[in-house]
């Protein structure tokens, strides 16, 4: 059962009383909101749903309980996953009488053996939500457990069981679990159809991630091609080493020998694996793994990665007197790097469902003090070997340093040019170079305040803005330039509009809305997100543009305190990190509330905060899709708003509203 509450009618006249609230059973939360559970419905959703069920299955296998995972692709979009492992309890559940385990797991959000720690000291999955959520997003899942000798089945469809948990009889030689489903395509989409490529390279991925267990794939042969064979079995004894090879091919090196390596973590924490090369002509790649989830965002493993490799060289450095040294980066020593980092810890936490990220600050404590020992000897042990290796991080290090300088001097003309035209609410940051810096443009003199305390001095500038800014879309030309809460943002950051937009005179890297989180908030960012894409359009594509994601809630258990950035994560947060306990929840009116500290550790500090990133899908590139989007909901016709809410209605469900 959910606590996702909806108002059944739109109509502003009807009552509002008891009957008016829903209450969503079971797993329909996911139907109505997968987005919430998966990232969304497209492509990249609907394959999540098959990593959600090989990652339990790879889980059985780090836990040391499988040694064969299968991955069979068959016609008419129908994914089977089979495990010898453990396979499912069968047993009647405590909580639920009359309930076998097997069916609370697959029908039950928050439901699992990976809350504790007991069953696994390490998994991908921790909110217990993967399976249920395929289940609920399948038209048939079909689950068999092949234990105690025995093999049970049962069926399920779009998240509740459509039959009884059945014994099928005697399984002497086999045990597991096999889970077979199909994605729904009334969430997917009639054409929405897995890709064998993908799953292909995600299975075998999985083989280089954990080097005991042996993955076999199969396909319906009418889906194979020269790219993905109809039968393949993969099994890595060097692990990421082999994946490494791999990838780098015949390419040449700027080290004979990779840098590769497996360290455990202190008192049984967990442990790290890494393949590392720097290719001399060709770009690299860069891939990040925790609990074999692929994390594409990186997080704070590579935060730990960065920071063992850029001072051990640093220190390499001063032991062979280059003085240079001490002014390397992470982001010399990443530039065209070739690496892969697999780890595994307890209790893993990520900045959302989808694991694109993690977010546990121990791993990159554990990361940097596993790596850092192995890299000092990868350097010392060979000392042509790691003289070549500094001597290429810091010709690097120069073209570096030496851009900087060109953009120093092209920037402190056009600053001075304009130094006294800059808004004089604008509180600018020290750095002279836009590398790096950030501009927060933040709702009101209050959260100003608060930033301004906040802020990063040398990277981070505050704009505060007054209220909600004039909407572009529906303003002529001359109500646009009239305007001082635009004229003031353009000033600061100094580098056009529209079609005398210039790049290079961009004052700072990164420009980032930060408004309360609440709807008057939303509606200031819907401003000016709308106003960066008609006058700043290339500013939006070319990356620069950020959302902010300020908590709406302070969560406090003991001495324990988490912040939640929605009714939904607050949910989670309660669900599991604070799961049986007495929390106290505080609700931030907005960001003026915050105090310095809070605002810095939550939504401002590069290590700690989560950043939405403005982008353009690749479909709407010509930007036309986007402009009529923009004209029908913030231009000047009414009407057109009203025919969207009419016509979106039947699919938004109000939130319930604090009382």
């Amino acid at each position: 059962m959910s606590d996702l509450f909806s108002s059944k009618s739109a109509d502003p006249s009807a009552s509002y009383d008891a009957s008016s609230i829903e209450v969503l059973e079971g797993l329909e939360p996911v139907r109505r909101r997968p987005g919430m559970y998966i990232g969304g419905t497209d492509a990249r959703a609907l394959h999540h749903l098959a990593a959600e069920v090989i990652d339990n299955s790879m889980d059985e296998a780090v836990a040391g309980h499988a040694s064969r995972i299968e991955v069979t692709l068959d016609a008419g979009n129908r994914l089977t996953v089979t495990d010898n492992g453990r396979g499912m309890p069968v047993d009647e559940h405590p909580k639920y009488p009359g309930k076998s385990a097997l069916e609370v797991i697959m029908t039950t959000l928050h439901s699992g053996g990976k809350f504790e720690g007991k069953a696994y000291s390490t998994s991908g999955g921790l909110h217990g939500v993967g399976v249920s959520v395929v289940n609920a997003l399948s038209t048939e899942t079909i689950v068999e457990v092949a234990r105690d000798k025995k093999l049970y089945r049962q069926s399920f469809a779009r998240g509740h069981a459509s039959s009884s948990l059945e014994e099928i009889g005697a399984a002497p030689n086999r045990r597991g679990t096999t889970v077979t489903f199909t994605p729904d395509p009334e969430i997917f989409g009639a054409e929405a159809t897995f890709s064998p490529e993908r799953l292909y390279r995600l299975a075998r991925s999985k083989a280089y991630l954990f080097a005991g267990v042996e993955i076999r794939w199969r396909c319906d042969p009418a889906l194979s091609s020269d790219k993905v064979p109809e039968q393949a079995v993969f099994q890595f004894a060097n692990g990421l080493a082999d994946h490494l090879k791999e990838q780098l091919g015949d390419r040449p090196c700027v080290t004979a020998e990779p840098f590769t390596g497996k360290q455990d973590f202190p008192d049984s924490q967990g442990s790290a694996e890494w393949a590392v090369a720097w290719p001399l002509y060709s770009e690299g790649s860069q891939s990040y793994y925790c609990n074999t989830i692929p994390t594409p965002d990186g997080g704070t493993h590579e935060a730990g990665l960065r920071a063992a490799l850029s001072k051990g060289l640093r220190a390499f450095g001063d032991l062979v007197g280059e003085k240079k040294a001490k002014n390397i980066t992470p982001d010399d020593v990443f530039n065209g790097i070739e690496l892969m980092l697999s780890i595994f810890i307890r209790n893993p936490h990520f900045q959302s469902q989808t694991k694109d990220r993690l977010t546990s600050l121990e791993a990159a404590r554990f990361v940097e003090a596993a790596v850092r020992d192995h890299f000092d000897h990868y350097l010392a042990d060979n000392m042509d070997r790691g003289r070549a290796l500094l001597g290429s991080v810091i010709e690097r290090m120069d073209e570096r340093l030496k851009r900087r300088a060109e953009r120093e001097v092209q920037r402190k003309t056009a600053t001075s040019a304009r130094k006294l035209r800059l808004p004089g609410k604008l509180t600018d940051c020290a750095n002279d170079d836009s590398a790096g810096t950030e501009l927060f443009i933040v709702e009101g003199d209050s959260a100003g305040g608060s930033a301004k305390q906040a802020r990063d001095r040398k990277t981070q500038a505050i704009l505060p803005i007054r209220g909600k800014i004039l909407n572009v879309a529906s303003a002529t030309a001359d109500k646009i330039r009239a305007n001082s809460e635009i004229a003031d943002l353009q000033l600061a950051l100094g580098c056009g509009t529209r079609d005398k937009f210039d790049e290079s005179a961009l004052r700072y890297e990164k420009i980032i809305i930060m408004t309360d989180a609440d709807v008057d908030g939303a509606h200031i960012a819907t401003l000016l997100m709308t106003f960066f894409f008609q006058e700043m359009g290339e500013l939006v594509q070319r990356g620069h543009l950020y959302l902010a994601q300020p908590p709406l809630y302070r969560l406090t258990a003991g001495a324990r305190t988490l912040y939640a950035r929605d009714d939904a994560h607050r949910a989670e947060l309660e669900a599991t990190e604070f799961k049986g306990k007495k929390v106290e929840v505080s609700r931030f009116k907005g960001l003026g509330e915050m105090n310095p500290n809070q605002l810095k550790e939550t939504t401002m500090s590069p290590d700690s905060r989560s950043l939405i990133k403005i982008q353009l899908p690749s479909e709407y590139e010509d930007r036309q899709p986007v402009k009529d989007l923009v004209e029908r909901l913030m231009g000047r016709d009414p009407a057109k708003r009203f025919e969207f809410i009419q016509n979106s209605a039947a699919a938004v469900d109000e939130a319930s509203v604090d009382a």
